[in-house]
């Protein structure tokens, strides 16, 4: 059967670091299922980065690449569906990744508001210690930010900025994107082949 995983987009730029780890969920042999939840905020934001056209949940999926059996892992649901399977902390989630992570949820999160299946999701993560990964999108940093991100961890949360790896050389952003991805899937206990993105120290 495999794990179930959570993935929430937010409002922040990133869109396609959200693509990049819904695709490698999906293929994954330990991953059974991927419910997948845009904010309202993301929706904007995914029309400007990926085209209009990605913009809806059912869009957003759509557009990933995907094998037949991957596609049949993604489970698409609308911000505003609290009825969803995923709403409750009864439905087990090996782990909820907020890619790309907006302020304003971070900060939502640390005060214990859930406006909307997305931030339930994170709420949800929090109250059952799953691993609750955030992808935090902003710079430069606040007070109020560093504060939430500092009640966040010590609630149980991972801040996992998409910081790239300039160790691994060359101009091509894709790299960068696949590294940030296997590091989530370390976080989460689910191994992945990809040697090339791992730091081999100095030769």
């Amino acid at each position: 059967m495999g794990c179930e995983l959570g993935l929430v987009v937010t409002g922040a730029s990133g869109s396609r670091l959200a693509a990049a780890f819904a695709e490698l969920a999906a293929e994954h042999p330990d991953v059974g299922a991927l419910h997948v939840v845009l904010s309202d905020g993301a929706r904007l934001v995914i029309a400007q980065e990926l085209g209009k056209d990605r913009a809806t949940p059912h869009g957003f999926a759509a557009g990933l690449a995907l094998s037949p059996a991957g596609r049949e892992k993604v489970r698409t649901w609308a911000e505003a569906d609290l009825t969803a399977p995923v709403a409750s902390g009864s439905h087990l989630l090996r782990g909820v990744v907020v890619l790309p992570c907006s302020a304003a949820t971070a900060c939502s999160l640390a005060a214990g508001v859930s406006r909307g299946l997305g931030q339930r999701l994170g709420d949800i993560a929090l109250k059952q210690r799953w691993p609750l990964l955030l992808g935090f999108r902003e710079s430069p940093l606040s007070a109020i930010h560093l504060e939430a991100l500092l009640t966040l961890t010590r609630a149980g949360a991972i801040v996992v900025p998409p910081i790239p790896a300039f160790y691994l050389g060359g101009d091509e952003m894709g790299r960068f994107v696949d590294h940030y991805c296997l590091r989530l899937f370390d976080l989460l206990g689910l191994p992945v082949t990809r040697p090339e993105l791992r730091w081999r120290g100095v030769p």
